[in-house]
């Protein structure tokens, strides 16, 4: 991963994810938190409406009260035609003080809708006695009434009041959405049961409760409703849900139970919180429904800009990316790929100095320092060649008199043995061999070096006319191509003088030339008597010659080693000056089984430049 998207990564993951991660956690603890504290608001509101609920039952159970102290609701039971016993309709003046007083307290609690009585001492149109009309409602006959469980429920309060919610008893209290009061009416003197009494009142001052005790803000859709144990929806102030089961409506499964409850749920298909309180000494609960749209509206207007933000955020980076941090990552680029040219040899290259920041002081100190180093691997180079040059001059003055030597030494013997005409070839290849040798050129053509090499072996042949056999395979296509001079004549004269040195049959010495993967190899072979392992080690690139000195307590040893050590040397060093490490002599010997020295150049034309050249320098 390059600078750009390692600084980018970083852009993102330290500040970009963080900042994402916290707005969610933010996000996550501000939505629990709204319900958690609107969960406390409605417990106070549905508080408040039970407070408000249970204190119109209150007023409404002094009411009775009062009218059973006052003697008025056993005077009505009483009475000698009990039917004509309407406060409503009753003349003011042909009422008695205690009926006027209760007729005035009716009508100062306007929310009765109507008032009856059942006389248990009633015969006929007597048993329903009218306190307050209603019209169009048909009052439920005494007969049916008594055997319901309501009546005996009535029975077993003895005088306390008995609260009906809508839709509970329809059938005594009929369709509207109103509460009536049901208790035992008693004779004060004898406390002996004269009737029940049965109130209803309307149920607008339930909906002035709801409609002024609202939960939250004026923009939240809360709803509430009245339920009983059962389930069954009791008042809906919307007048939507009544008489309906609170079950088909939600998801969860909930029990009407004494206390408070919220949770979040599914409710009519939408997503809402439910409250619910269940009141005091009543078998109902009341509960909220406040939709979760309307309540988390502002979080989700934060989550908006949130979101917005993040977006802006990752804008920001995208656009700081592609202009600041190009910039500077694109500059390290740059100068990355002008210093894999430099690794690539290329010391010419140059950085572009543009601007006046860090980047283009670093690039004006790699153009300096390229600088710097291109003198001094000028000043290197031009040492080298000149080192170069001395060592090859002295490897040449080391070849030139030893090969010098075993020929002059060959046409001595000959001389001796009145052998003229063998003298006069050997002289003439050995001008030859001289004339060669003795040019101002360390490069001459392969075609230079097969005819030296030649005139060589058959000098060795006038000398040892029945050790061995020669045989040079050159292709013609390859004779123009350059090489040291120099180079087959020593490693010839390596396997003639210790090739065959002993040998009790006749040698053969084959020399090849061929090209492989543009390189020339050029092999010697012999049959003759091999090397040893030790023999072999003897064979090594770049020593001194110190190393050749003679070992302490050998005697004799020295001469040997240096006189067959010499030759091969001196060419395989010269190989690897001229050409470099991967190019040289390789040698493989078996006692018993012969010599293979195989040399390794490159192929290029006289005096041309090559490829071996170039990397050197």
């Amino acid at each position: 991963m390059n600078l750009r998207y390692k600084l980018f990564t970083a852009f993102l993951g330290l500040i970009i994810i963080p900042l994402f991660i916290l707005g969610m956690i933010m996000f996550f603890v501000t939505y629990n938190s709204i319900e958690k504290k609107y969960s406390q608001q409605s417990e106070y509101s549905l508080k408040a409406i039970s407070y408000s609920i249970s204190s119109v039952f209150k007023d409404m159970d002094n009411v009775t009260d009062n009218g059973i102290a006052t003697s008025v609701f056993h005077m009505a039971l009483s009475a000698d035609d009990p039917s004509t016993q309407d406060l409503t309709d009753a003349e003011q003046l042909s009422l008695n003080a205690s009926q006027r007083n209760f007729r005035s307290l009716l009508y100062n609690h306007p929310s009765i809708s109507y008032a009856f009585l059942y006389n248990f001492n009633g015969k006929g149109s007597s048993e329903i006695v009218s306190v307050f009309n209603k019209e169009n409602f048909r009052t439920l006959p005494y007969d049916k009434f008594k055997g319901s469980e309501l009546y005996q429920e009535v029975m077993k309060l003895n005088g306390v009041p008995k609260w009906l919610a809508p839709h509970e008893y329809p059938e005594l209290t009929g369709t509207e959405a109103v509460f009536t009061q049901i208790r035992l009416i008693k004779e004060l003197s004898f406390f002996q049961n004269i009737g029940i009494l049965v109130v209803q009142i309307k149920n607008w001052e339930f909906e002035s409760i709801f409609r002024n005790l609202k939960i939250g803000g004026t923009d939240q859709k809360v709803s509430f409703m009245l339920v009983n144990d059962d389930g069954m929806i009791l008042l809906d102030p919307d007048r939507k849900l009544d008489g309906q089961d609170f079950r088909d409506f939600t998801t969860k499964d909930i029990t009407f139970k004494p206390g408070f409850q919220s949770f979040k749920t599914q409710f009519d298909g939408s997503k809402s919180i439910l409250s619910v309180y269940h009141l005091k000494d009543y078998p109902w609960s009341l509960v909220s429904v406040t939709s979760w749209g309307s309540l988390s509206r502002e979080v989700t207007v934060f989550a908006r800009w949130f979101v917005i933000v993040m977006f802006l955020c990752l804008l920001g980076a995208v656009i700081f990316n592609l202009f600041f941090m190009n910039r500077i990552t694109g500059g390290i680029a740059v100068i990355v790929r002008f210093m894999r040219r430099v690794e690539d040899g290329d010391l010419t290259t140059r950085v572009e100095e543009k601007g006046n920041d860090e980047m283009t002081l670093l690039a004006r100190g790699f153009n300096d320092l390229m600088d710097k180093i291109n003198t001094l691997f000028s000043r290197v180079h031009v040492e080298q060649q000149r080192k170069n040059q001395a060592e090859m001059r002295v490897l040449q003055a080391q070849i030139k008199p030893h090969f010098l030597f075993n020929t002059l030494e060959s046409i001595n013997v000959l001389a001796v043995q009145n052998e003229g005409r063998k003298v006069s070839e050997m002289v003439y290849r050995l001008a030859s061999i001289l004339r060669i040798s003795i040019q101002d050129r360390d490069e001459i053509t392969l075609e230079e070096e097969i005819k030296h090499l030649r005139n060589y072996l058959d000098i060795q042949k006038f000398r040892f006319e029945d050790l061995f056999d020669y045989e040079l395979e050159v292709p013609v296509e390859l004779l123009g191509c350059g090489i040291l001079k120099l180079t087959l004549q020593p490693l010839v004269e390596n396997s003639i003088q210790h090739g065959f040195e002993g040998i009790g049959y006749k040698g053969l010495l084959s020399v090849k030339v061929w090209e492989t993967q543009g390189n020339l190899i050029l092999r010697i072979q012999d049959n003759g008597i091999g090397m040893t392992p030790s023999q072999l080690s003897m064979f090594q690139y770049m020593v001194n010659d110190t190393a050749e000195q003679k070992p302490e307590g050998k005697p004799g040893q020295g001469i040997h080693l240096e006189r067959r050590g010499l030759g091969v040397r001196s060419v395989a060093d010269r190989i690897r000056i001229e050409y470099g490490d991967l190019y040289g002599i390789f040698i493989c010997a078996s006692p018993g089984e012969g010599t293979i020295i195989q040399c390794v150049i490159p192929k290029y034309g006289q005096g041309e430049d090559h490829y071996a050249k170039s990397i050197i320098g």
